[in-house]
């Protein structure tokens, strides 16, 4: 047995170690010449996706350090179902690695991960590779490592948790490949099993896939493969209830918290062009990962050329050309009729990252590749030649006469080294044929299409960074230990549940980063029903509620979410109830003296369809005060810059004197005493003010927002004694125009503020928090609701005195309980629905499969034993 595998690792030790650090080192080259390198100012990650998945995996890393529940984080918008975040954000093999790395250091773990993924990627095809083609063992490096750094993985390679999958498609191709020739499950169910629990997303694509695969390599000979039916299923349906574990739970919260199918309306898909997989198949072609893409299936010209061949070879059967064939009918036309791409993508419109199901394509290419390639005689060469000045003849029509303003993103380098490579593959073939140098053609070869992957990988790297721009690393830990050390801070002055909020976030997911729980959330696995409320209450959540936004709101609701502390680059917030009380660095720390626990008593009424659709009628709902805590006036414009006023009839129009430079209006506002006040500012033309940020500048101090993307009310501090106050604000846009709706002045009057305030605190209901679980002990002279802010979810379950009872549904946004008079303890426990059937599917799943690995063994005994006899 030793001396097998030594041999083994003396014959193809070397070649799997080049397969997996070629990829790593020309991606880690790509990344270089960018600029980006351990230590360096850029991270591997694009700017509007770094925090974002930085802060998810710094999360991670508090579950792995037992700083964070599994099932539950209170550090998502109030509280998250966690297990089904993780499900599409963080259940990858690798992602437990952040375990060796400080949250600090999340830049460098992710440039690590990243690497040790495309590694992967090429060592999985090293495998099936060397298990599936009779190639030279050089030819399988160098398709190792045009796999791995297909334009697909390097095009969307900030999209970190889809990487994994790639990992684990040419396994399951291999799998299937056991199962049918070797009657061996083990691979395919594994492969599955892991691929179905990293990410169900990419998931659903490459199930679908295999499974039109299975059934058209049973086709090519089905006398032979017939009996492989039932073989193929118990693994793999065995292998996805396993991972029911994850996906169910996961597919329920999409379910139950608002998630909709896209529309089938309309039967082409929009914005494409006939040109498009023509174009995007040569070297270095990047045009955008945003809309109106056309999809990546670039991995590599001589993967290409021999899958064209593949159709030209007569020696292949024309049934198994009719079959695989098919495969890329389907695909094309996936990439052109609405409903099919709607169909590979869940249903689900992508935003941006458009055609994800691209990389079925380019598997498809280089597996034909394969099967082609073995099955070269030196008679073929001409015909392969033929392959490649036809390949060259379309490339030609496609630069040349294709419409150039679609297919502008065509770079003259890229085209020059297309056809250069093309012509250096149609010499070394032309050599092969004269047998000269037949040894070490398939080294040159490889050597191509490394360098070939090479330029594609850089290309790629540079067309993110045009595209997106990879953020600095001190946008991510340039102020971490200033605010790392306030929120330590507040946690040691703490023993009951609270809130904060940074006012000058490095990201729309810093909670999870820095470990505490507020609003402000980007995140595609999201409670709906509770953002859309807390929408109505102010804070800026709309859409398909991808976002939620804690900036430009009222003091009501940093009370009624019990917003503690707010973290503000500010020296005086000028903010009622809010008081400084630490610093560090750049950053203040504020404590909010007027907040409210995670419970209030309320009564039944609050169930009302109609009833506390905005923050003011759930102030007075709760408190039973009827005075208006809100009056409202009119703003006085007092002088325009770089503006011309247009039109003002349902709404202002303004027009730009200078489209280049900052534009601003500066009003005068009577701000009466003993007032909080707010200037209410909103977009009347949406298209017109997107990608605007309004800089608000007040009493000398200055703060920005996107006027889209937070709420409408923006604060202008507060004030002991009436004053009238100059409020200017700037617009930075770089649109020709301003729409507004005629803004006006929200003033809060803070003594029946505090008045409400003080009426609800009587009736409050503090709550134990601790993991998955929060409980209270109630002592109530009648019956009543116990109204709380924690978000509803159907994986909650609520007790009183241990015996547990019916949670209704308020709003589908917040947790509530009618408690009936007397002494009780309540306590509600949180675990995703669907856990329980999916941990008993997983379980019965890998039993079962591990009987049917016995009973095959069984069966195989049973064969030897006759065949002996």
């Amino acid at each position: 047995m030793k001396k097998t595998v030594k041999k083994w690792i003396q014959e193809n030790g070397v070649y799997l170690l080049l397969s997996i650090l070629l990829p790593m080192l020309l991606m880690a080259l790509g990344y270089f010449l960018i600029g980006i390198y351990p230590g360096s100012e850029r991270t591997v990650m694009a700017s509007d996706s770094f925090s974002q998945y930085s802060n998810f995996h710094a999360s991670f890393n508090n579950v792995l350090h037992g700083k964070q529940n599994i099932f539950y984080t209170w550090y998502g918008s109030l509280g998250l179902n966690y297990w089904a975040f993780s499900a599409y954000y963080l259940n990858g093999l690798f992602t437990p690695l952040v375990f060796f790395f400080d949250n600090q250091a999340m830049p460098e773990a992710l440039y690590f991960i990243t690497l040790v993924k495309f590694g992967a990627m090429g060592a999985a095809f090293w495998v099936f590779s060397t298990q599936t083609f009779k190639l030279s063992k050089w030819l399988h490096v160098s398709f190792s490592v045009a796999y791995a750094l297909m334009a697909y993985t390097t095009a969307y390679s900030e999209v970190i948790m889809w990487l994994d999958a790639f990992v684990y498609l040419p396994l399951i191709i291999l799998g299937i490949h056991r199962v049918m020739d070797q009657r061996k499950p083990l691979l395919l169910f594994v492969s599955y099993l892991l691929l179905f629990l990293s990410n169900f997303y990419m998931a659903f694509m490459i199930g679908v896939f295999s499974f039109m695969y299975y059934c058209v390599r049973v086709l090519t000979d089905y006398q032979r493969y017939k009996k492989s039916f039932i073989p193929y299923l118990v693994p793999s349906f065995l292998a996805g209830g396993a991972s029911m574990i994850t996906i169910l739970p996961t597919v329920l919260d999409l379910k139950n918290n608002g998630e909709g199918l896209s529309d089938f309306s309309q039967f082409w898909q929009p914005d494409t062009g006939a040109w498009d997989l023509v174009t995007k198949s040569m070297t270095g072609v990047y045009d955008t990962s945003k809309f109106g893409s056309a999809p990546f299936v670039y991995i590599g010209l001589l993967p290409l050329i021999f899958c064209l061949f593949y159709f030209l070879d007569k020696k292949i059967a024309l049934r198994n050309k009719i079959l695989y064939g098919s495969l890329f009918l389907i695909l094309i036309a996936s990439v052109y009729i609405a409903n099919l791409n709607l169909f590979w993508h869940g249903l689900h419109a992508p935003n941006m990252f458009l055609y994800r199901f691209s990389f079925l394509f380019s598997f498809l290419i280089i597996l034909l590749a394969g099967y082609s390639i073995e099955q070269i005689e030196k008679s073929d060469v001409e015909k392969i030649l033929n392959s490649i000045l036809l390949l060259l003849a379309v490339f030609l029509v496609a630069y040349f006469f294709a419409n150039k303003q679609r297919y502008d993103y065509i770079q003259p380098m890229s085209f020059i080294v297309t056809i250069v490579l093309l012509a250096l593959y149609l010499i070394l073939l032309l050599v092969y044929k004269e047998g000269k140098l037949k040894r070490i053609v398939p080294i040159i070869l490889a050597v191509l299409m490394i360098a070939e992957a090479g330029f594609n990988t850089k290309v790629m790297l540079e067309g993110i960074k045009e595209d997106w721009g990879y953020a600095g690393r001190r946008i991510y830990n340039g102020q971490y230990e200033d605010i790392q050390s306030l929120v330590e801070k507040t946690k040691q002055e703490n023993d009951d549940f609270y809130r904060m909020e940074n006012l000058d976030a490095v990201s729309r997911n810093d909670s999870f980063n820095y470990g505490y729980s507020g609003v402000t959330m980007f995140s595609s696995i999201r409670n709906r029903h509770s953002s859309s409320y807390l929408n109505n209450l102010g804070f800026r959540s709309t859409g398909s509620n991808l976002n939620i936004a804690y900036e430009n709101n009222t003091l009501i609701m940093d009370s009624l979410l019990g917003i503690k502390y707010n973290l503000s680059k500010q020296d005086d917030l000028n903010k009622y109830g809010f008081d400084k009380i630490s610093s560090k660095g750049e950053y203040s720390l504020y404590e909010n003296k007027n907040t409210l626990p995670l419970g209030v008593l309320t009564d039944k009424e609050i169930y009302e369809p109609d009833a506390v659709s905005n923050q003011t009628e759930l102030i007075k709902h709760l408190s039973g005060m009827e005075e208006d805590l809100f009056s409202f006036g009119n703003v006085k414009e007092d002088t325009l810059e770089n503006l011309v006023l247009e039109s003002s009839d349902d709404s202002l129009l303004y027009a730009k004197e200078n489209v280049t430079e900052l534009s601003s209006i500066t009003w005068t506002v009577e701000v009466p005493a003993k007032t909080q006040a707010y200037l209410s500012l909103v977009a009347a033309d949406q298209s017109m003010m997107a990608k605007t940020d309004v800089i608000l500048e007040v009493n000398g101090t200055t703060r920005k927002s996107s006027i889209l993307e937070s709420g409408q009310y923006y604060d202008l501090g507060y004030y002991q004694e009436a004053k009238t106050i100059k409020v200017k604000a700037s617009f930075d846009s770089s649109k020709a125009q301003i729409s507004l709706y005629q803004p006006d002045i929200a003033l809060l009057n803070v003594d029946r503020f505090e008045s409400s305030l003080e009426k609800i605190k009587e009736k409050g209901v503090g709550f134990d928090i601790s993991g998955r679980k929060a409980s209270a002990q109630v002592d109530l002279t009648e019956d009543q609701v116990i109204w709380t802010t924690i978000p509803y979810d159907k994986g909650w379950r609520a007790y009183v005195d241990g015996e547990k009872v019916e949670i209704p549904t308020f709003k589908e946004a917040f947790l509530t309980l009618p408690v009936a008079k007397g002494a009780h303890t309540i306590e509600f426990v949180f675990l995703p629905q669907g856990f329980v059937v999916g941990a008993s599917l997983f379980i019965f799943c890998i039993g079962t499969f591990l009987l049917y690995l016995v009973w095959l063994k069984k069966q195989a005994n049973k064969i030897d034993r006759r065949i002996n006899e």
